[in-house]
């Protein structure tokens, strides 16, 4: 059972997923306005809404407590207002690659173990209506709640699957009609040079090392983000899930977007 504490994230699951949500918690001061209309929706789903008659909260805890009056949004996710929620269970890899179509986009993690990386890109996936995410089963980070935070309703808009071998998930995504793009600092042309009039999959690295040598030779072709230096050049390369945000940018654009 997971422990929420981002109401939007809690929101997304009494969306889509209301019986998966056992319980909210509210703090003495009820949360801040997001957090109302939490409890508003959890109420309408018949799921429990239970308020604190505890004292004030300390540190970092106050702006929930004070309906964000110090920390704003932010403090309402983070303060002590959660919610109880079962993980969402991962589709098999036939059932994620069922009808692809002609154009659209799915994603692949390879090996990315920041759980609130994890949780950014899927947001960011979510946002631009990628069709699924292929997760690698080991050295990866597990899906907990910090990973549903940060997606901030992400993760209820993306199914998802775990592969134990990429290298073999690749290439059922290549039967299965997908492209499979993966991104790269050593790639010999930019992501803006490729055809977006195809059905992709984007497969990002691992945070330190990139994509795997087997991972890259399972590509159909391979990109680089195209960089204007800074005034002194100094930032030479972008975090995992900045450069997941970038790469989707310019793919989605034309691309048809789930559910369509």
């Amino acid at each position: 059972m997971l422990e929420l504490r981002n109401p939007h994230s809690v929101e997304a699951a009494l969306r889509h997923r209301p019986q998966a949500v056992e319980v909210v918690q509210l703090s003495a001061g009820g949360g801040g306005p997001a957090w109302t209309r939490v409890a508003e929706r959890a109420r309408a789903a018949g799921v429990r809404v239970e308020q604190s008659r505890g004292g004030a909260a300390r540190g970092p805890e106050r702006g929930c407590e004070r309906g964000g009056e110090r920390g704003g949004e932010k403090s309402q996710r983070e303060g002590m207002c959660i919610a109880r929620v079962r993980a969402r269970e991962a589709l098999s890899l036939d059932a994620l690659l069922d009808s692809v179509p002609s154009r659209g986009l799915w994603m692949a993690l390879d090996r990315v173990q920041d759980p609130r990386n994890v949780g950014s890109i899927f947001r960011s996936a979510a946002y631009v209506g990628v069709r699924g995410m292929l997760l690698t089963r080991d050295q990866s980070a597990p899906l907990t709640g910090v990973t549903y935070d940060t997606a901030s309703g992400g993760m209820e808009a993306v199914p998802f699957a775990h592969v134990t071998n990429l290298r073999k998930g690749l290439k059922q995504a290549q039967e299965a009609g997908l492209w499979v793009l993966g991104c790269a600092e050593e790639a010999k042309h930019t992501v803006d040079r490729i055809d977006r009039e195809r059905a992709w999959l984007v497969v990002l690295g691992n945070e330190e090392q990139g994509l795997r040598r087997l991972t890259r030779e399972s590509c159909d072709d391979l990109c680089a983000i195209p960089a204007a230096a800074g005034p002194d050049g100094s930032v030479g390369s972008l975090n995992v899930a900045v450069a997941a945000a970038v790469v989707l940018s310019h793919m989605a654009a034309g691309a048809p977007r789930a559910g369509s």
